[in-house]
């Protein structure tokens, strides 16, 4: 399964990178590829090393203006023109999606990513991955949209909570029927 994940390039402190380190080995060691924004920056490069090492495979979506932080030993890296491009192309190459710890580049995919999957333009399962809490205001922001009627669609169909990645990648392989 090719899976996106949508996270910070930011140099983030043990709380984040352990987590984001173990659900990277699951990755590798389920034999899933990781589609990312490239980066060999901060919590993206934490998840690629993850995953490489523990035998899965790499395709990056980098965009030109980033071009030079992109990683160099990616079993693929496609640049996009700009952050729009980059999106779609991060879609296009994924069975799945996973949210997990950014700022707003991140909160900006995850909320295009719900977007389009509330008008039915995907069906891919979403997966927002709630390390130490972080997305706990947003979860709630959620459930209250989902409750006053502002989701056409229930939430538990737009995205799945997870608290770490075993929930995480348990539900994407239960999602796509693998075992």
């Amino acid at each position: 399964m090719n899976i996106c994940v949508f996270l910070s390039a930011a140099e983030l402190d043990e709380r984040y990178t352990r987590p984001a380190r173990e659900f990277a080995e699951l990755i590798g060691k389920g034999g899933h590829t990781l589609v990312w924004g490239g980066s060999e920056a901060g919590l993206m490069k934490v998840v690629a090393d993850g995953v490489k090492d523990a035998g899965g495979r790499l395709v990056g979506v980098s965009v030109e203006f980033l071009h030079t932080l992109a990683r160099e030993d990616a079993d693929e890296m496609l640049i996009a023109r700009d952050l729009a491009e980059r999106k779609a192309m991060l879609l296009e190459r994924s069975d799945a999606i996973v949210i997990m710890v950014g700022g707003t580049g991140t909160l900006d995919e995850a909320t295009e990513i719900l977007e389009l999957k509330k008008h039915g333009l995907h069906t891919k399962p979403v997966v927002l991955l709630n390390t130490a809490g972080f997305y706990d205001g947003l979860k709630q922001q959620f459930q209250r949209m989902d409750k006053e009627g502002f989701l056409p669609v229930p939430l538990t169909d737009l995205v799945f909570f997870a608290e770490d990645g075993v929930a995480a990648l348990a539900y994407l392989e239960e999602s796509a029927g693998v075992r």
